[in-house]
């Protein structure tokens, strides 16, 4: 059900909609071992905690563009920041990379602690970390949150005949979620930059042993947010889709929706529930294959928020089409691919028996988009997608290989330092 745009009301409101951004960091001391304090933002629905509680999770509300969103993000963080400095128990810092630093072992990661009538949100960690183990939970990324504009969709639905809303907008959305997971490994291949561990992470007597492995982005790798088996869900309707989760819960695979680890998640508005989704519809989509990028102070450039936006309504010019299990496994599979360093041994399953290596499929798709956003005029959205393109066209375009090059002799000492610097530069302008 892709959109007609020639349609003047569908392309008047094309680009508008509504964004939200969930970042995770790391709290951590001045000589780069996990902090160890309770989370210093108890009353504050911004700023939470994810898997423990020294991982800081900032949550924008929902804005009106990627520019108000990525904003308060950085407002978000300047406090994070300055509130750190001056903690009564000592200065802490906001770990800038995906990668943990110093990790003394599984005991020295505190799962974050709830009471009252949220404990049970403490006991479904407790449940994670006994499953997947704690060292896999220290890895930090950023989550970006969209919907379209209520207008846009009325558009499509008055332009497509149909008599449903509410299905008609769920149909939107499947196939949006089906699209996004297809070319997630561009995403992943454009924004990596986890390229660089402390050996820590690895084994509990490394510490101080920087690891430049085979990963770009090790959370989105094989050694990654996976979970033990490979879902393979229903796309043919909303109903069939809950449906499948539902039956990987009921097999016991699964204990809950939340647990589901995939690129890309149909979310609900309010409560996060299966039942929610199935009653009220879907309200936007969570794309989930974002580093951190240590590159800039805020961990996202405002220029890769852009492209996501400007990505996901190009795959909405696209044909639409069944989302075969075969196809989803080779989706993962490229994601996978995609977050590996050396880009030279990078193959792209782009079809049946069709493969391309990484940087030919990224241009190609970036191509595509150039001339998709040629007919609309506006050179500052050519100018997005040129941005994306450098990384392929510079040697070092990437983030991994640059963070590899600045921070692969001393991962963690080098990233204390740069933290510092950035702490001193936000707290200086804001």
């Amino acid at each position: 059900m892709s959109f007609d745009f020639q349609n003047a009301d569908i392309c008047r409101y094309l680009f508008d909609g509504h964004f939200g951004l969930e970042k995770e960091s790391l709290r951590v001391t001045q000589d780069g071992f996990l902090s160890h304090t309770g989370h210093p933002f108890p009353d504050n629905p911004n700023i939470d905690r994810d898997f423990c509680e020294n991982q800081t999770e900032l949550i924008t509300d929902v804005a009106d563009s990627v520019e108000e969103a990525w904003n308060q993000l950085a407002q978000l963080h300047t406090k994070t920041v300055r509130v750190l400095r001056y903690l009564d128990t000592g200065r802490e810092l906001l770990w800038p990379f995906s990668n943990p630093p110093y990790v003394k072992g599984e005991t020295d990661i505190p799962i974050a602690a709830f009471q009252g009538r949220l404990h049970g949100k403490e006991q479904y960690r407790q449940y994670l970390a006994h499953k997947y183990g704690k060292k896999k939970m220290l890895f930090s990324g950023i989550h970006f949150n969209f919907s379209f504009s209520d207008q846009f969709l009325m558009a499509g639905f008055y332009d497509s005949g149909e008599t449903d809303f509410r299905a008609y907008k769920d149909t939107i959305y499947m196939e949006l979620a089906k699209k996004v997971t297809r070319y997630s490994w561009l995403i992943v291949y454009l924004t990596a930059a986890s390229s660089v561990f402390d050996g820590s992470f690895f084994c509990d007597d490394a510490i101080g042993k920087t690891v430049s492995n085979k990963y770009a982005s090790a959370r989105c790798s094989e050694i990654g947010y996976w979970n033990a088996f490979l879902p393979l869900l229903d796309y043919e309707n909303l109903y069939t889709y809950i449906q499948s989760i539902h039956d990987y819960i009921d097999a016991g695979q699964l204990r809950e929706a939340s647990e589901l680890y995939y690129p890309v998640r149909l979310k609900p508005k309010g409560e996060n529930s299966l039942r929610n989704l199935e009653q009220t519809g879907v309200n936007h989509l969570e794309v989930r294959t974002l580093d951190l990028n240590p590159l800039t102070p805020y961990g996202i450039e405002l220029a890769d928020l852009q492209f996501i936006h400007l990505l996901m309504l190009y795959l909405m010019s696209l044909d639409d089409g069944p989302f075969e299990h075969f196809e989803q496994k080779m989706a993962i599979q490229n994601i996978k691919r995609a977050a590996q360093y050396e880009e030279a041994s990078i193959q792209i399953e782009t079809g049946w028996n069709a493969v391309l290596p990484v940087r030919d499929a990224a241009m190609h798709v970036l191509d595509a988009m150039r001339k998709f956003y040629e007919s609309f005029d506006n050179p500052t959205l050519l100018q997005v997608v040129e941005t994306q393109k450098q990384k392929l066209i510079q040697p070092e375009g990437r983030y991994a290989v640059q963070v590899k090059k600045r921070f692969g002799t001393d991962f963690v000492q080098q990233g204390l330092a740069l933290t510092e610097a950035y702490a001193e530069e936000i707290l200086q302008k804001r």
